[in-house]
């Protein structure tokens, strides 16, 4: 099975011009926590409600202060053509619950979390997943 068979599509891409208080209400609309940011499809970080809240709130920060001040700019990813297999070992060494997806041409296409393995994966992908995710840091 291959990530694009279960990974979520619906995807919103935040613009690193945009200020942490308009990515925590998005975050907010979509119950979400994270989002990616993005130079038109192309992607370029992340910011997580924890980037937020340890990189902006902990320093005192203002809330218009933009998402290129806090996102985290390495960029973990998978490819939409990856076997699920795979790409749930890779979380799991990896200890995240999410993934962006992207095509080989490096465009976003969309997002994998934990939720899609449990409910559209193998049983083994998902439990090695789980295990690594869990696992203390």
């Amino acid at each position: 099975m291959k990530v694009a068979q279960i990974m979520n599509t619906d995807v919103f891409l935040t613009a690193p011009n945009r200020s942490i208080r308009e990515a925590a209400e998005t975050m907010q609309r979509m119950d979400v926590g994270s989002l990616p940011v993005g130079d038109g499809d192309r992607l370029i970080g992340m910011v997580t409600d924890r980037d937020i809240a340890i990189r902006a709130v902990a320093r005192g920060l203002d809330a218009d202060t933009p998402v290129r001040d806090v996102m985290t700019q390495e960029i973990r990813y998978c490819f939409d053509d990856q076997d699920v297999d795979d790409v749930a070992r890779n979380m799991a060494d990896l200890q995240v619950r999410r993934l962006p997806v992207i095509n080989r041409d490096k465009r976003l296409v969309g997002f994998v979390s934990l939720a899609d393995f449990a409910h559209g994966a193998d049983n083994g992908a998902t439990e090695e997943l789980v295990r690594g995710v869990a696992t203390p840091h």
